[in-house]
């Protein structure tokens, strides 16, 4: 992998590689399983206003994973489920990538 440096191109091996975005690919996940969460939470209360803030900082990086899941899945017994397939789908990723055996760990690195 080349990654661009100030004084030229700079060759990252594998290891340097794994060491930059393992890290980063953890947090992020690990965030938006959290906001998720928080979303589902935020379901039970339904005189929150999603546009105002801080509720907005919850809304504006789930809605948009939201509104294609919710044309596939309908709501269940009028519950909205797509925030609970979202934290599905997140910790799955991360365990398959970052866990004990995940693929970016699992290289000896």
């Amino acid at each position: 992998m080349f990654m661009i440096a100030a004084l030229g191109v700079v060759n990252l091996d594998q290891l340097e590689w794994n060491s930059l975005v393992s890290p980063v690919l953890g947090v992020f996940l690990g965030l938006m399983i959290l906001l998720f969460i928080f979303r589902i939470v935020l379901t039970w209360y339904p005189q929150v206003d999603l546009n105002t803030m801080p509720w907005k900082l919850i809304a504006l990086p789930t809605e948009p994973l939201l509104i294609p899941l919710r044309k596939l899945v309908p709501p269940l017994g009028g519950v909205d489920i797509t925030p609970i397939i979202w934290v599905g789908i997140f910790s799955l990723l991360r365990e398959l990538l970052l866990g004990q055996q995940g693929l970016l760990t699992m290289n000896g690195y």
